[in-house]
């Protein structure tokens, strides 16, 4: 199980209104690796950061694949960042091995130079931050992006996004994405009838956010591997960054239920029953309280039997 030293750390980082994400990320990585040094990986981001600024600095101001009405400045800088990210350092996608758990810890992303979208974007806007370049998450559907704002960039009819602001793929080597490429991209993960979520789309995705949606990826993959002490504990992240989630709170229960926790799982599910029930629910929230209810009335048994 997570130390509780651990957790305070990371509850108090992640809850920062500091926009540093990889000192919160490098904690999450304790969960797989519990003796990792963060220092190193920090250092490291602070040297690609001071090399990008270089590169960024000397960027020439005007290119011919340029596209119209876009900052020529902001173009040139970003550009230069993604040269040396991509193609200088070499991060690049995990297509071959998407599942693999290590695409989602810092410190394998940094050293291997390859991740999913979430944790190279993750890189990206570190580095981006470091070199002087504003950079902000989108909390795109199925494939978290990158957005650099323009200075002069002036609103489209692409509702969500601002038409002239340079969109990001860190998992597609950096690649500027169009507005057709991003609803081409929404349409491949969430079927042809997309929309878009003007609210969710258009607003930076947040520190919380961001680190949740890490959190969740690999909650995914433990499940599935069945490694569930390590499920319990990105569960516990989980609900660090945002106590409101009852999900995350049944889940941790279901996962001490596991994990042979007869006690710790009672006490979530009980407080997930109780939370759920002042929560609107359709038919299909209600047959899961009573699935959960005749695992309390079980657990109530066992635990009692063990006293």
């Amino acid at each position: 199980m997570l130390s509780n030293t651990l957790l305070d750390g990371f509850t108090k980082v992640a809850r920062s209104p500091e926009p540093d994400l990889a000192a919160a990320a490098l904690m999450i990585a304790r969960v797989e690796y519990p003796k990792l040094d963060a220092r190193p990986y920090l250092e490291l981001l602070d040297r690609l950061g001071r090399e990008a600024a270089e590169r960024v600095a000397d960027a020439p101001e005007a290119s011919p694949d340029m596209p119209d009405q876009v900052d020529p400045i902001v173009y040139a800088r970003v550009a230069a960042l993604n040269e040396y990210l991509f193609k200088e350092q070499r991060f690049v996608g995990n297509e071959a091995r998407y599942e693999d758990p290590r695409n989602s810890f810092l410190n394998e992303v940094l050293e291997r130079r390859t991740g999913i979208p979430i944790s190279l974007a993750l890189v990206y806007l570190e580095v981006a931050r470091r070199a002087g370049i504003v950079a902000e998450g989108i909390n795109f559907p199925g494939h978290f992006l990158v957005r650099c704002p323009t200075t002069r960039g002036v609103r489209g009819p692409f509702e969500g996004l601002h038409a002239r602001d340079l969109i990001v793929d860190a998992f597609h080597g950096g690649a500027f994405l169009s507005e057709d490429a991003c609803m081409s991209l929404l349409r491949r993960h969430t079927g042809d009838d997309a929309v878009w979520d003007q609210a969710e789309i258009s607003s930076g995705a947040t520190k919380p956010q961001i680190l949740g949606r890490m959190l969740l990826n690999l909650k995914r993959l433990y499940v599935r591997m069945f490694s569930f002490p390590q499920a319990r504990d990105i569960t516990e992240m989980l609900l660090a960054v945002d106590p409101s989630a009852v999900d995350e709170l049944r889940d941790r229960g279901l996962l001490a239920y596991h994990l042979n926790d007869f006690s710790g799982a009672l006490r979530d599910l009980q407080s997930y029953l109780k939370f759920s029930s002042r929560m609107g629910l359709d038919d299909e929230g209600r047959d899961e309280q009573e699935q959960i209810w005749e695992h309390v009335k079980m657990l109530r048994r066992r635990v009692a039997s063990l006293n």
